[in-house]
């Protein structure tokens, strides 16, 4: 599993940063709001929008969060303040939040199903969250997402994190995130953590979730776009790629429009 796409970091950064900056100035809006999490997406996503030099709002929004999740995103926040007069950061505890959803909602569901739907309740609180400061302050959210998990996996929340006003590093592989975020100069606790969604208050992996690391689901993504079959592979090249299609297809109602029914006046 060796296919991978390249890019030019630098040339790279320089066209999202201004395409981010010229799409701000043609809405009409100051700058960009971004929930850190302390994963590398935000992480290359904030510094990405606070180049652009306009006004960038990192938000803090624990939820029973893991210590490691916490601490590696007040570093990054810390760190891009000292680079960037233009990025302030301000935290909303929503935990208490969450405990009071739960007690206004039944929870004697079966223990998978409810443990799922309250991790992307999490998201949604957020989501909300952001949009709040965003319509204060006059920014657009900015989306975090890249392209295996939005395009390939369907690896988020729908009208959780995938509710946004625009997604900067969504054509990015996993990988050509890492390499924008070395780049960046990202902290180092950040470019060594596992990539993990912090929906479950613990060091639960996105591997662990999805059974499958990001570099073969790159792989497996790129393979099925040059028509590539289950029946082509063998072993865990087989196994991914079934991964793969599997979660690809049951996810598409995240990556397609909306359904309407368009109703016939004839």
């Amino acid at each position: 599993m060796t296919k991978k796409s390249t890019i030019q970091v630098d040339q790279v950064n320089t066209q999202i940063v201004n395409w981010l900056k010229a799409y701000a100035e043609n809405a009409k809006v100051k700058g960009f709001v971004i929930g850190i999490s302390g994963g590398v997406d935000s992480a290359v996503t904030s510094t990405l929008c606070a180049q652009t030099g306009l006004d960038v709002l990192c938000v803090e929004m624990p939820i029973h969060q893991h210590e490691s999740h916490v601490s590696r995103g007040r570093e990054h926040i810390e760190q891009l303040k000292s680079r960037f007069p233009n990025v302030t950061s301000t935290q909303a505890d929503l935990t208490s939040v969450f405990e009071a959803f739960k007690k206004e909602v039944p929870t004697d569901f079966e223990e998978h199903k409810l443990v799922l739907t309250l991790a992307n309740t999490r998201a949604r609180l957020r989501m909300t969250t952001l949009y709040y400061f965003a319509g204060i302050h006059g920014l657009l959210v900015a989306g975090t997402g890249n392209k295996v998990e939005d395009f390939g996996v369907g690896f988020y929340t729908k009208y959780g994190d995938g509710g946004v006003d625009l997604s900067p590093i969504a054509d990015l592989m996993k990988s050509e995130v890492f390499s924008l975020a070395a780049y960046l100069e990202v902290p180092e606790s950040i470019l060594k953590a596992a990539p993990s969604d912090g929906l479950f208050g613990d060091e639960k992996t996105d591997e662990q979730q999805l059974g499958a690391n990001y570099d073969e689901l790159e792989w497996a993504m790129i393979e099925d776009e040059s028509g590539k079959k289950a029946a082509d592979f063998s072993g865990r090249q087989k196994t991914v790629f079934e991964i793969y299609k599997r979660l690809n297809k049951i996810n598409q109602h995240k990556m397609r429009e909306i359904p309407v029914c368009f109703v016939n006046r004839n």
